[in-house]
């Protein structure tokens, strides 16, 4: 039997780490992208494993690990697109290069990957697969807007997307996790700390904020619990376009409740 081979940008890390040890434990062949040579240097020698260094903000730094890809194998049979990050803050205070960066690694930085991995994907008509989250489906909460908007961009891109592959045979699908243990849940304490250093209008808001946030953290799900979905994702002949994995169900309730309620629970909430 032909080996799988993977792509995975932010495979040494996170979510795409627990990913690539799931599914070499499972045969297949994985490319572990990422932007933390540490990382990368620690997966080195490993059976099945070939770290990649990659900058998704970079084309020029794709394409070299596209060329090293092709030099390897004759064709992907999925890439799944990992790297993203978090940015909190107000959005009539966040800093313009702040909200640039993440809509360019979460949301270019697919678009970049996905455009010149495509032959190696059309070579053995494999699988797109774009990590959305429950954030992307849910309407937009106070001080995550950044975050949000490259989610909500990553849902319509991946439609549109998907829409298109078919025409080729070619299978695109929609992640979106809910609260899992990762180092980017690990950073809210961290992202919550300079959203109040950089806010004049929200400190309190956002430092009662934080300390619910950090103890939510804490009850996040085994990544496994979402590699999982990944690998059923990549090996079903027909994967469904989307899959929400274990979404937050107090968030998940607010998109039920007609827009001005939801509006008031959060100002009753927030304002204390």
């Amino acid at each position: 039997m032909t080996q799988k081979n993977v792509f995975i940008t932010g495979g040494s890390g996170g979510l795409g780490s627990a990913a690539t040890e799931f599914l070499v434990d499972r045969g297949w062949r994985v490319f572990a992208a990422d932007f933390d040579r540490d990382a990368l240097r620690k997966m080195e020698g490993r059976e099945n494993i070939t770290p990649v260094f990659i900058d998704v903000m970079d084309r020029q730094s794709i394409e070299a690990a596209c060329a090293s890809v092709s030099e390897q194998v004759d064709g992907l049979d999925g890439v799944v697109n990992f790297a993203g990050i978090l940015a909190l803050g107000s959005m009539i205070e966040i800093d313009e290069a702040t909200l640039r960066r993440v809509l360019e690694v979460n949301v270019l930085g697919t678009f970049r990957v996905n455009q010149v991995f495509f032959p190696l994907i059309q070579a053995r008509l494999g699988k797109i697969i774009n990590i959305s989250s429950e954030t992307g489906w849910q309407s937009g909460a106070p001080f995550n807007g950044a975050y949000a908007m490259s989610k909500h961009a990553i849902e319509a891109y991946s439609d549109s997307l998907r829409r298109e592959m078919s025409l080729l045979g070619i299978h695109v699908v929609k992640i979106q996790p809910g609260p899992f243990k990762t180092e980017m849940v690990n950073s809210i304490e961290s992202n919550f700390h300079k959203a109040i250093e950089d806010t004049g209008l929200f400190k309190d808001v956002l430092s009662r904020m934080k300390g619910l946030a950090v103890k939510e953290s804490g009850k996040g799900h085994p990544p496994l619990e979402l590699a999982a979905v990944i690998h059923r994702a990549l090996t079903l002949s027909h994967p469904k376009a989307a899959y929400s994995v274990k979404p937050d169900p107090l968030r998940s309730l607010l998109e039920y409740l007609p827009t001005h309620w939801a509006d008031v629970i959060f100002r009753k909430v927030l304002g204390g």
